[in-house]
């Protein structure tokens, strides 16, 4: 019985094997029954001639959509925020109030400044009503010229003390109207920078918004492709984020160019549509001159595996000809790289 336990085991491993071993070479699987693939049969009638076509082309160069009106909106005072009335996202107009600063103080000023101006007025016009006199005695021989030079100092210093109180009336004015930040044009609230009871300091920045009706794209040209661009030509704009394409005018060519890339700055503006915001990726399509290519219908392309193939009608007879194919055009139309010349008449191809 050992004998027997000892030998079986090997057996049962050498069968496994050899199991193993046919089933990788495919002996349980379902053969495939050899044969051949159809034959093509080519109609020589009605040959297509090789088409020869100039077509122009463009080079796609990155970009990014930017905002031609774009502002950040900061404090002029030391003062504390009482109030913030916008938030990113919102739409504002021209004018409209958009933080409020603490006032206390500012008006404050402005009642002092303002009772100031009362004060140097009254004694304004007490000085005048001495001048008067003074000149109506002077004219009688009654008061020396002297009295009458001293009256006339008097007022003209009380009429220059007037005009630095109104002055101080009007900057303490524009103190307070600091402190109602409004919006200097009419668009869209990027970020905010600022929460009430957040004290701010002179230039620092509270809001920042945009126009969205002076978005434009801007793109970093190559020299050679830069120098060839004009000021009011229509470019082609391509938006993936939103499968969009779009019509951009060159508006501004910076005059420099950048030494790193060797590339120069071109501004285009964009016709407004929905959904553009600044900072999004573009992709302008620049002309970079023009190229002569090979046409034929692509219908009439057989492939073989991974080649390329048609018949074409050659001296002795049907020829067939191996092809490199390139971008596929309109009207069924592909581009041939190589493997066809001008005129060369393409037969059509049907299988059995």
């Amino acid at each position: 019985m050992k004998s027997l336990t000892r030998w079986l085991f090997p057996l049962l491993a050498i069968l496994m094997l050899l199991l193993m071993v046919a089933w990788m070479a495919g002996v349980f699987n379902d053969a495939i029954e050899p044969g051949l693939q159809p034959q093509p049969v080519v109609t020589a009638k009605g040959g297509v001639p090789v088409e020869a076509q100039t077509i122009e082309l463009f080079e796609a160069v990155p970009a990014s959509v930017e905002a031609k009106q774009a502002t950040l909106i900061s404090s002029r005072l030391l003062a504390r925020i009482v109030n913030v009335h916008v938030r990113a996202g919102d739409s504002v107009e021209e004018g409209q109030l958009l933080v409020e600063l603490e006032q206390s103080d500012l008006l404050s000023r402005v009642s002092q400044a303002r009772a100031n101006v009362q004060s140097a007025s009254a004694r304004l016009t007490e000085a005048r009503q001495a001048l008067n006199r003074a000149q109506t005695l002077r004219d009688r021989g009654i008061l020396a010229q002297a009295d009458l030079d001293k009256a006339q100092a008097n007022h003209d210093t009380l009429v220059a003390g007037l005009d630095s109180a109104q002055q101080g009336l009007q900057a303490a004015q524009a103190a307070l109207d600091y402190a109602s930040v409004r919006a200097p044009i009419q668009g869209r609230i990027v970020d905010r920078f600022a929460e009430p009871g957040d004290t701010v300091q002179p230039g620092m920045k509270l809001l920042s918004l945009y126009n969205p009706n002076s978005l434009r794209v801007e793109a970093n040209v190559r020299e050679a492709l830069a120098l060839t661009l004009t000021l009011g030509q229509a470019l082609t704009v391509t938006i993936p984020a939103l499968n969009k394409e779009m019509t951009a005018v060159i508006e501004e060519l910076v005059p420099a160019g950048n030494p790193g890339s060797r590339s120069f700055l071109v501004k285009s503006r964009l016709e407004q549509g929905a959904g553009l915001l600044p900072g999004m990726y573009a992709r302008v399509k620049v002309p970079a001159g023009e190229a002569d290519i090979l046409l034929i219908p692509a219908e009439r392309v057989a492939q073989v595996g991974q080649l390329d193939l048609v018949w074409v009608a050659g001296e002795q007879g049907v020829e067939r000809r191996y092809v490199r194919l390139g971008k596929t055009y309109p009207q069924g139309k592909v581009e041939v790289m190589s493997g066809l010349l001008p005129g060369d008449q393409v037969l059509s191809v049907q299988t059995q």
